[in-house]
């Protein structure tokens, strides 16, 4: 037996992450954190220490100083597609330890 107001899952979930805010927040700031790992691959990733999202800021802790300085020059390139892959404006800026 069908119910009048069946909806699919997806537009349920889409619907209650867009009236939650601080949840739809949260959840683009943990997929920014993720986004470093899978976007610049496991080279990267390899001298990544730790990672971590606070207050609009990402913080990468890196092994390699040689690394950390390539990174650098392009921070304004690696915050348009964090924020890209987070799926909202949510990085302001990239700290590199």
């Amino acid at each position: 037996m069908q119910k009048k107001n069946a909806q699919p899952l997806s537009e349920v979930l889409s619907d209650f992450f867009d009236s939650n805010s601080p949840l739809k927040m949260k959840l683009a700031e943990h997929r920014a954190v993720k986004g470093w790992y899978e976007m610049l691959g496991e080279g990267v990733a390899a001298y990544t220490r730790n990672a971590y999202f606070s207050r609009g800021v990402l913080y990468v802790q890196l092994s390699s100083s040689v690394l950390r300085a390539e990174l650098l020059m392009n921070k304004k390139g690696l915050v348009e597609k964090i924020n890209e892959y987070a799926g909202m404006n949510v990085v302001r800026d990239v700290v590199l330890r």
